[in-house]
C-alpha cells in the first residue's frame, strides 16, 4: 500500500506536509462562515469582505515564489515556519483589534494572505515532490493535497459549531491553537538530500536559468493560465457561498453541508487524481476536469433551490475541488526537474491567486451591484470551458539540458 514511499525520509516530510496543509488550508476554507459575525459585528459590506478575500488570494500569491524561493535555497521548514509565524499575526489581529476598515484588509487580507503562501500548498506540495521520483511523484502529491480535504471536511463543521457556541472572537482564539500546532510541525519539512532524476546540467542550473527557461516554454505558459481559473471558481465557491445560498432561501447549514461535503469527497478526487496522473497524461486528466467543473456549476445554479441540489454541488464539486494540484504540479516537476519546483510552481500558484482574487472580488461586486451572483457563475463557466482548451496544446517532454563544461 505505502510501497511508493521511497525512503524513510520522505515518510516524514510527506507526513509534515499532511499536517502543514490540513491546518493551514482547513482554517483558511472556513472564513466564508465568519461573514455574518463580521457584518454584525464589525459593520463589513460584501464588498469589503469580498476585497478582504481578495487581498488575501493576491499576497498569498505574490508571497507564494517568494517562500519557494526561500524553500528551495533554505529548505521548505525554514519558509513553512516563517509563514506560520505571520499567521499568528493576521488572526491576533482580527480578534483583538484593531480590526476595523483598513486594519480589517491588513490583517484578514495581507497578513493571513501571506502566511498562506508559505503555509498552504505551494511549498508543501513541492517540497514533498521533491522526494519522490516521476513514476510516483504525483501519488505523492495527491496524497499532501487530500490532507487540505480533510481540513475542508471537518473546519466548517468544527468552526460553524464554534460559533454559535462560542461567537467569532473565542474561535479565532481557537484557531491559535492550530497554529501553533503547525509552528512545531513545520520544523520536520526537511529538505530533499539530493535532487532526484537529475543529471550535472540539472543541478548546475542557475535560479534566472530556470526563470528565463520556464517562460520560454509554451506549455508553462498555458499551465500558469489554466491555474487561473482554477483560483476563480474554488475562491468564488469558497467565499460566497454562504451569501449565495441564504439570497436563495436556503437555511444556513446548507453552505456549511455543500463546503463540508467539498471537502470530504476532495479526498477522493485529490487521490484519485494522484494515481491517473501516473497513467494517463496529465494535461488531458486537466481538460476533463475543467470541463465537469463547467457541468457542475451549471447543473448547481440551474436546477431549483433544495438541499438534494445542495447535496450534489457538494460531491460533485468536491471531487473536482483540488484534484487540479496533482497533475498541474507533476506538469511541471516533469517538464523542468524538482530543483527549483517550489518556485516554479509558485509562480503557477501566483496566477491561481490572480483568479482568487478576481473570484472572491467579483463575487462580491456583481451581487452589491446587481443584487445577484448570477454574473459571477456565468463567468465561471466561460472560464472553465476555455480552460479545457489551452491544456490540450502542453507538451509534457522533459527538457534535456546540456552540460556545458565537458
Amino acid at each position: 500500500m505505502f510501497n511508493f514511499i521511497p525512503n524513510r525520509l520522505a515518510l516524514i516530510v510527506l507526513i509534515s506536509a499532511c499536517s502543514i496543509i490540513l491546518i493551514s488550508m482547513g482554517l483558511r476554507q472556513t472564513f466564508g462562515l465568519f461573514f455574518d459575525a463580521f457584518e454584525k459585528g464589525l459593520g463589513v459590506t460584501r464588498t469589503e469582505f469580498g476585497l478582504a478575500i481578495g487581498i488575501q488570494m493576491l499576497f498569498w500569491g505574490f508571497f507564494a515564489p517568494i517562500f519557494g524561493l526561500l524553500a528551495d535555497k533554505f529548505g521548505g521548514n525554514k519558509a513553512v515556519f516563517l509563514g506560520f509565524l505571520i499567521f499568528a499575526i493576521g488572526i491576533f489581529m482580527l480578534y483583538s483589534g484593531p480590526n476595523t476598515g483598513i486594519y480589517f484588509q491588513l490583517a484578514l487580507g495581507v497578513f493571513v494572505g501571506t502566511a498562506l503562501g508559505a503555509t498552504a500548498i505551494g511549498v508543501p506540495v513541492s517540497e514533498v515532490g521533491k522526494h519522490f521520483p516521476n513514476e510516483t511523484r504525483t501519488i505523492a502529491t495527491g496524497v499532501d493535497t487530500a490532507a487540505a480535504s480533510i481540513g475542508y471536511f471537518l473546519s466548517p463543521l468544527l468552526t460553524k459549531y464554534s460559533l454559535v457556541q462560542f461567537e467569532w472572537e473565542q474561535t479565532l482564539k481557537y484557531f491559535m491553537i492550530f497554529i501553533v500546532i503547525g509552528l512545531v510541525i513545520s520544523i520536520f519539512l526537511f529538505p530533499a538530500k539530493t535532487v532526484i532524476n537529475s543529471s550535472q546540467a540539472d543541478r548546475d542550473q542557475t535560479f534566472l536559468s530556470a526563470i528565463k527557461e520556464a517562460f520560454s516554454h509554451r506549455g508553462y505558459i498555458l499551465l500558469v493560465l489554466g491555474f487561473f481559473v482554477c483560483g476563480f471558481q474554488i475562491t468564488l465557491v469558497g467565499t460566497h457561498i454562504p451569501g449565495y445560498m441564504q439570497d436563495r432561501g436556503m437555511a444556513g447549514w446548507s453552505a456549511t453541508i455543500i463546503l463540508a461535503l467539498i471537502g470530504f469527497f476532495n479526498i477522493f478526487g485529490t487521490l484519485g487524481m494522484g494515481y491517473l496522473g501516473t497513467k494517463y497524461k496529465k494535461k488531458n486528466l486537466l481538460s476533463i476536469l475543467y470541463s465537469l467543473r463547467a457541468l457542475s456549476i451549471c447543473v448547481f445554479i440551474f436546477s431549483p433551490p433544495s438541499m438534494l441540489n445542495s447535496i450534489i454541488f457538494g460531491i460533485t464539486f468536491g471531487l473536482l475541488w483540488l484534484s487540479t494540484v496533482p497533475p498541474t504540479n507533476g506538469i511541471v516537476a516533469q517538464i523542468f526537474g524538482t530543483k527549483y519546483l517550489s518556485t516554479l510552481f509558485g509562480i503557477v500558484f501566483l496566477c491561481h491567486q490572480f483568479g482568487a482574487f478576481a473570484g472572491a472580488f467579483l463575487g462580491g461586486y456583481f451581487f452589491d451591484t446587481y443584487g445577484s451572483y448570477d454574473y459571477a457563475w456565468y463567468m465561471a463557466i466561460a472560464l472553465s470551458i476555455f480552460a479545457t482548451i489551452v491544456h490540450y496544446p502542453i507538451d509534457e517532454t522533459r527538457l534535456i539540458r546540456v552540460d556545458n563544461t565537458l
